[in-house]
Parts: C-alpha cells; sequence; structure tokens
C-alpha cells in the first residue's frame, strides 16, 4: 500500500480521501513559486465511491482529474496561495473532472498557487490530461483483474512513448489501482521525470472495472 497526499477534503462536507503517494508537506506557498505540475488521474471506479463525491462523479467512467497540482522537486507542494475568486462558469470542466465541489477545491488549494487567471488554469488542466493518452486496457476492462505495478506502467509508457522514463507514476491504496500522476514542465506541460514522489509499493494491485466497486 503506498501512501500519498491523496489525502483531501471535499467542499463543503469534510471528507476523507483515498491516500495518495507522495511524501512531501503541504505548506501555504507564494503564486508561482513551484518546480513542476504533477498531473492526478484518479480511477473513478475507487474514487467516485468514496462517501461526498457526487453522481456526476459517478457518471464518468475512467480516469478523471483529480487535479493539476504545483509541486516541488523536494516532494513538497503550496496550497491555498491567494483568495483569488474561481472561474464563472466552473461546470464547463465537468467534462474531465465530473464533480461540483472538486473543482471548487482544485482551484481553491491547488490553481490559486499559480499566476494563471481562473479560466486560463483550467484550459491549462485539459491540454494536461489530454497529453496522456490512456491505454486501450483500462477503455475495455469489464472485470477485476490483479496486476503488477509495473505492468501498468509499462501499458502507459508504450501509450505515451514521448513520455521519459520515470515520468509517470502510480498510485494505490489497500492494494487497489486509485491514481497514475504525470509530471510536467511549469513552462510548457513537456512529460519529465519526476522528483520528489513515491510511488505504489505492492506486488499487485486490484483494478475494479468501471460501473463495479
Amino acid at each position: 500500500m503506498c501512501v500519498r497526499r491523496f489525502a483531501l477534503m471535499f467542499l463543503p462536507l469534510a471528507v476523507s480521501m483515498l491516500l495518495s503517494a507522495s511524501a512531501g508537506a503541504q505548506k501555504k506557498g507564494e503564486p508561482g513559486k513551484f518546480d513542476f505540475y504533477l498531473l492526478n488521474l484518479s480511477w473513478s471506479p475507487e474514487f467516485c465511491s468514496i462517501q461526498g463525491t457526487s453522481p456526476q462523479c459517478a457518471s464518468r467512467p475512467g480516469f478523471v482529474v483529480h487535479g493539476l497540482w504545483p509541486q516541488n522537486n523536494d516532494g513538497s507542494y503550496p496550497v491555498f496561495c491567494s483568495h483569488r475568486r474561481g472561474p464563472k462558469h466552473p461546470e464547463q470542466n465537468l467534462d474531465i473532472t465530473p464533480d461540483p465541489s472538486l473543482l471548487g477545491h482544485e482551484w481553491t488549494k491547488h490553481g490559486t498557487c499559480t499566476t494563471m487567471s481562473p479560466d486560463e488554469f483550467f484550459v491549462t488542466e485539459h491540454r494536461a490530461f489530454q497529453s496522456l493518452k490512456i491505454p486501450e486496457f483500462f477503455e475495455t476492462l469489464d472485470h477485476e483483474v490483479l496486476l503488477k505495478p509495473s505492468e501498468i506502467l509499462g501499458m502507459f509508457a508504450k501509450s505515451n512513448p514521448s513520455f521519459p522514463e520515470g515520468s509517470i507514476v502510480l498510485s494505490c491504496g489497500n492494494n487497489r489501482l486509485t491514481a497514475i500522476e504525470a509530471c510536467l514542465a511549469k513552462d510548457d506541460l513537456r512529460p519529465i521525470a519526476c522528483q520528489g514522489l513515491r510511488g505504489c509499493r505492492a506486488q499487485v494491485v486490484r483494478i475494479t472495472p468501471v460501473g463495479r466497486k
């Protein structure tokens, strides 16, 4: 089981989330002061089953965008960097993050640590999501399977040959797949090798098929 910063509170409900795989600590930061972006794609059969997620979340199968997080090379990451208001029409982003409360949380906790406007931030998040190709295996999965983390990462590497070694990390909780994370350059979203992160340490992980929990 890996432990990382997948702990998250949904707004307005205080909900304990699945643990993700970063050893870094949260700290209030200054907008624009970070080293790279961490794109977290949560596996919806696990993520959307958590108490407090909305019906919209459960209706979006496969990988969903948990967030595009400013991250530092030492494993730390800035949070709640300003009090800027979020986008006027957050519902425009429900195609990749199908939970309204998570969208608000994403901007307040992470988006404010960039220097982008809310609309620019979510456009960038869309670009990041579209840059990572999901292997066909996950789109057709109809039964629970057990795979080694290396096998899952191998599928992502094959589907994304432009991503260098170490740029994609797998997260798990209770020996189940919870998320895939990709490290992207701060300036142009170029895939880069991750630093300061710790991936899933399970020997094998269960993958819950879409539509089941």
